[in-house]
């Protein structure tokens, strides 16, 4: 015994430092499912009830059933109705018993669900809000990996350990009082029969936590390689060049790394579970023969020794279940720490505390002054000591090598990521100074390689402003400043046709999706226009006929184009 405790002592200490999770994950699923919960709490409470009653009824069954056998053949017939209508009785219980666990379970399910998709809006939530340079860290998609694998089921399953728990506790400390009735060291045997298994739960579930945080990496590229095995981007490339086979074996052999080590804490975990209940099971055979002793000394009758072996038995069952529920808990508390991790990430590109208006036109231009920036995970600056300036209303067209920085100019514009050192300025203003919202409202951008929406012509152009709700004639105007309209009218629903292979739609070519981009970016009307490439993919006879009308959008507006094409670049006020 004093090994067992000094095993647990560790364990306490570590599960007590989680205890202040709990009252914030109680928080959190009380705000998304607080009727579910309230009633999903009312059944287990009717549930932790029935069972005393059923055992309390087989006492008053037995002796019943004892007592019509003693007597003769007519009086046993004229007995028959009290043993009968105790039957009837349990069977009653048992049936309420069925039709409680089956409410239990529906509401459980309203609550896993409401709990679910609320957690999944909180991770969407904070995913929207941290910034770019997260997203070029690896920890940041280990945080974000567990995370997701934690919010399915970790906050409703502490809920549910906390009502069984709950509902084995009453239950537990009824059967307590029945066995107290006979022996006051019985409900402690109970508990004691019981701590082996607890500290097999804690250990094993230390283990596993640990084993989950050293292997997110490792399960994060076997999801990886399954991608590149599985989906459309990866196709033309992986068939190609003959990979396939590569990453089949690559993909097994990861998975056998993972899944040797699972199963080996696996079994692990069995032995010393089938080690925690021969302790318990020893306990329980010298109570049996305790009360069998008794039962053979005439002290108690034969129903109250078919109540107390059964009480004895359920009560071992419910203290063992108790104790595990504890640790399952403290298991819960663990991997939800990994989604509390996630959920108190906080961005480091925020609203200044009084944002500088912008005005409503801008009249002196862009200024990029002594500016220098790393890449959070960049080994050399991408920028040093840099110096632009845009006039407004100006076409400024960039032209470099691949690497020198011309697409940063545009991160920088947009915040984001801020400069190390020196501003980015617009109308003499601080980048820093200004609301994020409204600084990225009077911004178009056409990015390098614009994103593929798997939506309606018209949703893929409306995109590009939702908040001011763009109308079908502001939206065909956009496809028509974009050089885009023809595509429209090859589609056989028009403006409503269905792109993108997940949901049946139309795909259509490279150059044609970065002119529904260029739709989208020109659908907003905005002071300041971003493209990164926008004739790259354009054929020479759609990119002579895209320049005029982009020449016509952009005119009065201060205009940034990285371009490798001389073709674009002289058409620039600036190069």
């Amino acid at each position: 015994m004093r090994n067992i405790l000094r095993e647990l002592k560790p364990k306490v200490h570590e599960a007590v430092a989680h205890l202040p999770l709990l009252p914030r994950a109680l928080r959190l699923v009380w705000t998304a499912a607080g009727r579910w919960t309230l009633a999903w709490a009312g059944l287990l409470l009717l549930q932790a009830v029935l069972p005393v009653a059923i055992v309390l009824l087989t006492r008053e069954f037995v002796d019943s059933v004892v007592a019509v056998v003693g007597t003769d053949v007519d009086a046993s017939l004229q007995n028959t109705r009290a043993p009968l209508l105790l039957a009837a009785a349990m069977a009653a219980l048992l049936l309420v018993a069925e039709f409680v666990r089956a409410l239990a379970q529906w509401a459980r399910v309203g609550q896993s669900e409401m709990v679910s998709d609320h957690i999944r809006g909180l991770i969407h939530e904070r995913a929207a809000a941290v910034d770019m340079g997260f997203y070029d860290s690896p920890g940041y998609f280990d945080i974000l990996h567990r995370a997701r694998q934690d919010a399915q089921n970790r906050p409703i399953a502490l809920i549910e350990n906390l009502g069984t728990l709950a509902q084995g506790g009453v239950t537990l400390i009824a059967m307590s009082a029945v066995l107290a009735a006979y022996s006051w060291w019985l409900p402690l045997v109970l508990l004691l029969s019981a701590v082996p298994a607890l500290v097999v739960v804690l250990q094993f579930i230390v283990r596993q936590h640990r084993w989950r945080m050293m292997r997110t990496t490792e399960q994060r590229r076997s999801v990886y390689v399954e991608r590149m095995l599985s989906t459309r981007e990866a196709f033309a490339e992986v068939r190609l060049y003959g990979l396939a086979a590569h990453f089949r074996d690559l993909f097994q052999r990861l998975r056998a790394k993972l899944r040797g080590e699972r199963l080996d804490l696996a079994r692990s975990e069995a032995w010393a579970r089938i080690w925690a209940g021969f302790s318990g099971l020893l306990l329980l055979g010298g109570s049996l023969v305790w009360m069998l002793r008794d039962a053979l000394r005439g002290s108690i009758t034969l129903g109250e020794l078919a109540m107390f072996g059964q009480a004895f038995a359920q009560g071992q069952k419910l203290a063992r279940t108790s104790l595990e529920n504890v640790g399952q808990i403290y298991a819960n508390l663990l991997f939800l720490g990994n989604l509390f991790e996630f959920l108190d990430l906080e961005p480091g590109i925020v609203d200044p505390p009084e944002p500088t208006p912008l005005p409503p036109r801008i009249d002196r231009g862009l200024v990029f002054r002594d500016v220098t920036f790393t890449y959070p995970i960049g080994s050399r600056p991408a920028l040093v000591d840099f110096n632009l300036d845009v006039p407004a209303g100006a076409t400024v067209a960039l032209l470099g090598r691949n690497g020198a920085g011309k697409s940063t100019l545009f991160k920088l514009l947009l915040r984001f990521y801020d400069p190390e050192s020196g501003t980015v300025e617009i109308d003499g203003i601080d980048l820093r100074h200004l609301s994020l919202a409204e600084l990225r409202r009077r911004i178009s951008v056409l990015f390098q390689v614009p994103l593929c929406f798997s939506a309606t012509v018209g949703e893929n152009v409306a995109y590009g402003d939702l908040l001011d709700n763009p109308d079908s004639n502001r939206i065909r105007a956009a496809l028509r400043a974009a050089g885009a309209d023809d595509i429209v009218g090859r589609c056989s629903e028009g403006v409503d046709t269905m792109l993108g292979p997940w949901f049946g739609g139309t795909e259509l070519s490279l150059g044609e999706w970065q002119r529904l981009a260029l739709s989208r970016a020109f659908l907003r009307d905005a002071d300041i226009v971003l493209l990164d490439e926008p004739t790259s993919s354009m054929d020479s006879w759609a990119e002579a006929e895209w320049l005029g009308r982009f020449l016509a959008h952009v005119a009065h507006r201060s205009t940034l184009v990285i371009t490798h094409r001389l073709t674009t670049a002289r058409h620039a006020d600036v190069i």
